[in-house]
Formats: structure tokens, C-alpha cells, sequence
């Protein structure tokens, strides 16, 4: 039963730079398997030495998080579509003001965190009297 697998940019020097591709099983864990056969590497980037799922590595079954579907041993049907995702870790901690350009309203760049803190969206602050 085919399904299609949707490939992060990262991984694509091993499914030849394809977006998707076609593979089969019957679970997560067979699938995979199969997607190896298929294109030799790719596995050993997503799961451990033990075989389990890497822990920065994020697949999901029609939108689902496989963790919540029975990890490796998910079920699949003909016609799902799994996604996998690297996890994003570490970054320059979030989103803080701009100071506006002239006559407009000010705009979000990136900004450390606070201490304690992983960065955020705030108000732009008031320029020259302006109301932000």
C-alpha cells in the first residue's frame, strides 16, 4: 500500500532531492524500513542506534504527531500521508521592536531573549510622540 513521505530540504541528498516520495508499510517502523531500502542513509538520520525514533526528529501521519499514535508502531492506510520534520532548536530567542522608519509604525526583528525568558512579540514603543 503506498503512501506518500514528505522529505525536509536536509534530508534530500538521500531521496535523490525529491519533495515526496512513494513507500510502503504497514506501520511508522515498516515504513521507514522500506524508505531505507529504497534510499540507503535516510533511516540512520532518524532513528537511533536502538532503533527508536530520534528524539529531534518529528514525524507525523496526516498532521498527527506519530508520539501520540503509537510512535514506531503507528498504523497506516493506503493513501496517508507522513511528514517528517527536523526539530528546531536554539535561535536568536524571539521577536522585539524595531524603532519605526519615518511615518511609519514600527516594525519586529529578532532579539535575544530576556534573562530567564525565550524572547517574544512586544508593542512597538511610542517615537517622537507617536501613539506606537
Amino acid at each position: 500500500m503506498p503512501v506518500e513521505v514528505r522529505i525536509p530540504t536536509i534530508l534530500r541528498k538521500y531521496s535523490d532531492g525529491a519533495k515526496s516520495v512513494a513507500a510502503e508499510g504497514d506501520t511508522i517502523r515498516s515504513l521507514l524500513a522500506d524508505l531505507d531500502e529504497r534510499y540507503p542513509g535516510i533511516a540512520s538520520q532518524l532513528l537511533n542506534e536502538d532503533g527508536s525514533l530520534h528524539r529531534f526528529v518529528n514525524v507525523y501521519v496526516n498532521d498527527e504527531d506519530v508520539r501520540f499514535l503509537g510512535a514506531l508502531d503507528a498504523k497506516l492506510a493506503e493513501g496517508d500521508v507522513v511528514a517528517i520534520l527536523p526539530a528546531v532548536a536554539g535561535g536568536s530567542g524571539g521577536l522585539m521592536p524595531s524603532p519605526p522608519a519615518a511615518g511609519g509604525s514600527g516594525g519586529l526583528m529578532p532579539s535575544p531573549p530576556a534573562a530567564g525568558g525565550s524572547g517574544g512579540l512586544m508593542p512597538s514603543p511610542p517615537v517622537n510622540g507617536g501613539s506606537g
